[in-house]
């Protein structure tokens, strides 16, 4: 057992574990600068329905590799229900945990529970004890043979060790090229049936409008990507304060786009709140009319902050 070991609540599940994780490590660094330097400040993934799967359904491969910049070394055991191996894969998984916390290495993982992210904190003769969404604490044991069994079918543990942080310069400028790839390139990381950037704006004003969106998923989208557009913002205003010179300017300048996006996304939250949502709310013709409006005013400002985005990504 690693006591001291425990998420940090957030509506992005897989960063507040990583948060975590590297405060366990002693990696002192503000949440802020994490989401942004992994690039997830940036990401917005939404189905065509408007699915709760959107915060989660996309290929995060990215945050491992750009979290080398913000100082941590993340290493994945994966694999689909359907693998032939799965069972081995299951028990890698199982050891990789073991042997990474009896070293003191903090762990991660998938669908420990709910369909999120979990920290994997302990061990006994059968299974995961873990913390994250609905057990801040800490829950289990997980029967190691269980994990990855389910209706989604997939199986994700990661260790995560302490590395040395990139340059600051070049450590934005990966993130901020990122934001634009992901937005702008669907294909390398989203799913069918999903749209980035200003396209998952797109799907989310003609679910409302249509009337097909998903309750819950629509108040889950909201509260997540509305933290992480607020995080983008003080991660912009915080890259300008530690580059200076020319380009804080245009720093401080993508930072407003993006606290402007926040802004516009709580007005989503409140149309849709998550823990009091009831179906009427979406058969309520106002609610969705107050939500796309203010989709589309966080549309205008995404697409204004990310051609700023790509340029800073190419001055850098």
């Amino acid at each position: 057992m690693l006591e001291n070991l425990r998420w940090r609540c957030r509506w992005t599940s897989h960063l507040g574990c990583l948060k975590g994780c590297l405060e366990h490590l002693g990696v002192e660094i503000s949440d802020a600068w994490l989401f942004g330097l992994t690039g997830h400040a940036f990401v917005l993934n939404v189905h065509e329905r408007v699915c709760p799967s959107g915060p989660t359904a996309w290929n995060t491969q990215m945050l491992s590799r750009l979290g080398k910049n913000a100082g941590y070394s993340a290493e994945a055991v994966t694999a689909v229900k359907t693998d032939r191996d799965f069972d081995k894969k299951q028990e890698l998984a199982w050891n990789t945990v073991r042997a990474a916390l009896d070293a003191g290495t903090p762990c991660y993982g998938w669908e420990l529970d709910i369909p999120e992210f979990y920290v994997i904190y302990g061990y006994d003769d059968g299974g995961y004890f873990f913390s994250g969404p609905k057990c801040d604490e800490g829950k289990g044991p997980k029967p190691w043979r269980e994990l990855g069994d389910t209706q989604i079918g997939c199986l994700e543990v990661y260790t995560v060790e302490r590395c040395g942080p990139a340059e600051v310069r070049g450590a934005v400028k990966e993130a901020l090229g990122f934001a634009v790839e992901f937005a702008r390139s669907p294909k390398r990381w989203a799913y069918p049936g999903y749209g980035t950037g200003p396209a998952g704006y797109d799907n989310w004003v003609r679910a409302l409008e249509s009337g097909t969106a998903d309750g819950w998923g629509a108040a889950y989208n909201a509260a997540v990507w509305g933290e992480c557009r607020g995080f983008a913002h003080a991660f912009l205003r915080e890259a300008a304060e530690r580059l200076g010179g020319s380009v804080s300017a245009h720093l401080y300048k993508a930072a407003g786009q993006y606290r402007a996006v926040a802004e516009s996304l709580k007005k989503v939250a409140d149309a849709f709140p998550f823990f009091t949502m009831k179906p009427e709310y979406m058969e309520d013709a106002a609610r969705r009319r107050a939500a796309v409006d203010a989709l589309r005013t966080a549309r205008k400002a995404e697409a204004a902050g990310l051609e700023l985005l790509e340029w800073l990504a190419k001055e850098l």
